[in-house]
């Protein structure tokens, strides 16, 4: 089982919310063909973050969102032009081991996301720290809960109610170094969002577009 986070941008012209919920009809064709499931688009404003999982290795996001993808931006930095750009997972409180462990056992889960954003100079201390704490501590937190990076933006995906599970393998490290206080540990690496109360925070809970969980079975019925 593969996990999937891309980040794109809308053109200006393009309401987000209208635009690509137009799109789900085709989307849930194209889910089908690619083997696809549990599929949530967020979106900041103008960005888009999308995420979804496949028992396919090149579950590729372009020809998902073909049908609609005049509406985003293109992206440089590779020979072909990308609408959607990978970002990296940089964390994650369990990883998948088959299908049979990735499955859903809920029979109603929603998805949320939020975004932070680190200081440049702070990007490598804080994969870092959050790999040591992944391998000393599997199983921590939601299973579903991973973060992902682009540049020095992250986005960090989970689900509601969340699975708490124990691993079904050891981690990396046999150390115990993840710091005992670590949110104080953590806030040296952010750059603050603003809120317009003017109050600032790290995280930044984002708006879920839509969710489509494809054909993936969920206590004995298909949920589309």
């Amino acid at each position: 089982m593969y996990r999937y986070h891309y980040l794109a941008q809308c053109r200006s012209v393009i309401d987000p919310e209208t635009y690509f919920r137009e799109c789900i009809p085709l989307l849930h064709d194209r889910m089908k063909e690619s083997s696809i499931h549990h599929l949530s688009l967020f979106h900041s404003n103008s960005r888009l973050f999308l995420y979804y999982e496949s028992p396919l290795k090149d579950a590729d996001p372009h020809y998902l969102f073909q049908p609609c993808e005049s509406g985003l931006e293109c992206w440089p930095g590779a020979d072909m032009p990308r609408r959607w750009v990978p970002m990296m997972d940089i964390f994650h409180y369990l990883q998948p081991v088959s299908e049979e462990h990735w499955r859903r056992t809920e029979p109603v889960s929603k998805p949320f996301a939020r975004i932070a954003r680190l200081k440049p100079e702070q990007v490598a201390s804080y994969i870092f720290y959050h790999y040591q704490y992944q391998e000393e501590r599997p199983g921590d937190g939601d299973k579903y809960g991973m973060i992902a990076l682009h540049e020095n933006l992250m986005f960090f995906y989970s689900e509601s109610p969340a699975t708490i599970e124990p691993p079904p393998y050891e981690g990396k490290l046999t150390t115990s170094h993840t710091p005992s206080e670590w949110q104080a540990a953590m806030d040296p690496h952010f750059i603050p969002w603003e809120e317009e109360s003017g109050h600032s925070l790290i995280w930044l809970e984002i708006p879920l577009l839509f969710q489509l969980q494809g054909n993936e079975t969920i206590g004995g019925e298909q949920v589309r």
